[in-house]
């Protein structure tokens, strides 16, 4: 994976991206890092836990999501990715975003990733902006938009619908003059698919692995997880609450925890080269058992 001024080997080993997202209505975090000095100390631990990527987001995309101005998710993401570069954070740092002004902003300040939830779909500069930087780029498939995605009818075959989505992101990239070695791709998981599909989609993940480009998939805290645990209503949810843990200022369920183990370990045996969780330490320690069964 080639980033600006360095690369990431992909396929020895698992890596484990973590997430950081500095937004007041993330759908798992609940704003615990939205608080600026919050968001770089958990930066920074979760490298020491052993994150081998930080993916930084200001702006949630959590079904039915409202989008924010770029100047305000700006202001949100590149303080903290600033100081955590001023801090020592030595690992490579992902902007999460589709807007091409704010991922330009980031990858002056020192992030080396654009994880774009678009696919390049959304903003026209996305593209040229990658190109020029030579950032790597994560292209993710989505259905509609945050706003719409849960509201779409559901596609009969989504393996094929996901393949020919990400066959029109991986054109556009490449006439943009970004090569095959920065591209990843991300088959997204809970943007516009069914809780069924989902689980279809870890289970056919080689089909995508034919396009011939590394996978990153990210599963960690979904709902599609919460809805096969507990139900459409939660009601177990409120039964295990005294058996919830603290990850910082998270409150988690442990079943929601194993829940994301068992869909990381999946993803990992069925071909994914990177996973995004929320929880770096545990699921790092997934990761490399899940890796000793392939290497």
């Amino acid at each position: 994976m080639q980033l600006p001024n360095r690369s990431l080997l992909l396929g020895e080993r698992t890596l484990v991206m973590g997430i950081l997202n500095v937004t007041p209505d993330s759908f798992s975090e609940r704003g615990a890092y939205f608080d600026r000095r919050a968001a770089i100390a958990r930066g920074l631990e979760m490298e020491r836990e052993g994150a081998d990527i930080l993916d930084i987001g200001g702006e949630s995309t959590r079904p039915g999501a409202t989008p924010i101005e770029e100047q305000e998710e700006r202001e949100r993401t590149i303080p903290v990715i600033e100081t955590l570069r001023r801090k020592g954070l030595r690992i490579p740092i992902s902007i999460d975003t589709y807007k091409a002004s704010v991922a330009e902003r980031a990858l002056r300040a020192g992030a080396e990733i654009v994880n774009d939830v678009s696919g390049l779909r959304q903003d026209a500069r996305m593209a040229t902006v990658v190109g020029d930087r030579r950032a790597a780029v994560i292209l993710m498939h989505m259905r509609g938009t945050p706003r719409t995605m849960q509201k779409l009818q559901p596609v009969g075959r989504i393996l094929p619908a996901i393949r020919q989505g990400l066959q029109v992101s991986i054109r556009k990239a490449l006439r943009a003059g970004i090569s095959r070695q920065q591209i990843v791709l991300d088959p997204g998981l809970g943007f516009g698919k069914t809780a069924e599909q989902n689980f279809q989609i870890l289970a056919g993940l080689s089909s995508l692995a034919r396009l011939g480009y590394p996978l990153l998939v990210g599963p960690s805290r979904k709902s599609f997880i919460r809805k096969w645990l507990f139900g459409e209503v939660h009601k177990k949810e409120a039964v295990s609450a005294a058996r919830k843990r603290f990850s910082g200022k998270e409150l988690v369920s442990e079943e929601l925890l194993f829940g994301t183990a068992a869909t990381i370990t999946a993803a990992i045996l069925n071909g994914a080269h990177i996973v995004r969780v929320h929880d770096v330490r545990p699921m790092v320690a997934v990761a490399r058992v899940a890796d000793r069964l392939l290497f």
